[in-house]
């Protein structure tokens, strides 16, 4: 399979503690739903439509039987943002067997983006996820993401704590759009 090298700078960043200011609200046609059940279908939607322009490649690559297994880890859970009764968004949180909490993934789809939904979203998260067991919680983010991921993850609380260069093998069939800065 023919790939595009991608070169991205990473940066690892955590959370030792829950935020001590009280969350923003979504707003009132915006909801966030667990989905215990999540198909491959609607997992590969959600993935695939957020993280279609910042080059959301890896799982992309895996067969349905690989995502059906990390779907039905009980460490692993699904949250989808619906606004206006339309998915939105959605975040993925795995508990490990430390005590951590990754939040693997995040993001808005292209049409929420921009409307004021992200920090709210993102604060729904990171309280999901000190409402589990959970003595650490981390993130990672790259320059290939959305150009305020980073910024908002400082600003609802994390700390960057290193920052690697690694090269991706993106599979060109995939067609997505590469990004145009690396570092």
């Amino acid at each position: 399979m023919p790939t595009t090298p991608v070169q991205v700078e990473v940066t690892f960043l955590r959370m030792e503690r829950p935020p001590a200011e009280p969350p923003a609200a979504l707003p009132p046609d915006v909801g966030v739903v667990p989905v215990p059940g999540c198909t491959v279908g609607f997992y590969r939607y959600l993935y695939d439509t957020v993280g279609r322009d910042w080059c959301w490649w890896l799982r992309r690559t895996l067969p349905d039987a690989k995502i059906e297994a990390i779907l039905r880890d009980p460490s692993v859970s699904i949250h989808a943002l619906y606004h206006g009764g339309e998915p939105a968004g959605f975040y993925e949180l795995e508990r490990r067997w430390d005590g951590t909490t990754n939040l693997s993934y995040f993001g808005l789809m292209p049409h929420a983006i921009g409307g004021g939904l992200g920090r709210a979203f993102l604060r729904h998260a990171i309280d999901t996820a000190w409402a589990g067991p959970c003595n650490l919680l981390t993130v990672n983010t790259c320059t290939a993401d959305h150009p305020r991921a980073l910024p908002n993850y400082i600003a609802a609380g994390f700390r960057a704590v290193r920052r690697v260069r690694e090269e991706w093998p993106v599979p060109t069939e995939l067609g997505l759009r590469l990004p145009q800065r690396a570092w």
